[in-house]
């Protein structure tokens, strides 16, 4: 019988691929480069596929490598959680937390968050991606995201509603000048219009009459960006229209650089949730940041509307 295990390898592959070198690698695992090199080797034999291209010069993960990699980070950071959770007591937030966050709002109202949280649990790691799309959360190992917009029904997720955000359509004053202010929403159709990153072919913003139920209407795309930060740095210059929530436009709007417009279709909101895998035991490291987000929430932070 093999004297290895599944665990074999996992920790010189997941150091090769951080430092980008075996000789790297062995200099933090205290080892030879010979022996991270065939440590890796075995693994690959047992995996019955190749993780790593080796050249002369350097090293890249192959397709198969990125996935099992992304996998292999999982596990070593759990197994990390695990044995810092019985050094310290199971109350105490310890190891990585994977989150994902919109861009913009993550920025600005979520990532002070949690660096107050790491500078009060000093064993709490943060790996934060700063993303637009909705990123699977088990293909890509997330334990936390944070989403503004209706949830998808999605199978084995748990969500805690933190708040909501409000929108508002607007444009600077140079550009309102030059091509008027629409008077309908139908206008919007035919008018430059700066959107937001989207799955669907077409941009539609969501508007609301008084009393009213909401709705949506179709606007044209003359430009479209990822960032919510990038999309006001564009209305502000001019650019066209844009629907933003309150939390990034309202100083400007006071100031005058931005005039919001078809204000009597102003009322639509969009719910910002807590995502992350459902399971019977939530990890204090995860808790932490769920309590302490959705106290930010109920304290009314800028950007929360609970």
């Amino acid at each position: 019988m093999s004297s290895e295990n599944r665990f074999d390898g996992l920790q010189e592959f997941a150091e090769t691929v951080r430092t980008g070198s075996f000789t790297a690698a062995a200099s933090k695992l205290g080892v030879t480069a010979s022996a991270v090199g065939k440590s890796v080797s075995r693994l690959e034999a047992r995996l019955g596929t190749k993780l790593l291209h080796r050249s002369t010069r350097s090293l890249s993960l192959t397709s198969e490598g990125e996935v099992f990699h992304t996998t292999c980070m999982h596990i070593l950071e759990e197994l990390e959680s695990a044995e810092g959770t019985l050094s310290v007591g199971t109350s105490v937030p310890v190891g990585r937390v994977r989150v994902d966050l919109p861009g913009a709002f993550g920025r600005r109202h979520v990532m002070p968050v949690l660096l107050d949280l790491t500078l009060r649990h000093p064993r709490l790691d943060l790996s934060v991606m700063f993303s637009e799309r909705t990123v699977d959360i088990f293909a890509e190992a997330t334990d936390l995201a944070v989403r503004i917009g209706e949830l998808r029904q999605d199978v084995g997720l748990a969500a805690r509603r933190l708040g909501t955000q409000r929108l508002v359509i607007c444009a600077a004053p140079i550009y309102l000048s030059e091509h008027g202010t629409p008077r309908a929403p139908a206008e919007l159709s035919q008018r430059d219009c700066v959107v937001g990153w989207r799955s669907e072919a077409r941009a539609t913003w969501l508007l609301k009459r008084e009393d009213g139920p909401v709705f949506t209407q179709e606007a044209r795309t003359r430009h479209e960006f990822s960032d919510g930060d990038a999309m006001l740095s564009a209305v502000l210059g001019g650019a066209g229209l844009s629907q933003l929530p309150t939390w990034l436009v309202s100083e400007h709007i006071a100031s005058g650089a931005l005039v919001p417009v078809l204000t009597e279709y102003a009322g639509a909101e969009m719910p910002i949730h807590a995502v992350w895998p459902q399971s019977r035991y939530m990890k204090p490291k995860l808790r932490v940041i769920i309590d302490a987000l959705a106290e930010a929430a109920s304290s009314k932070i800028s950007g929360f509307h609970p």
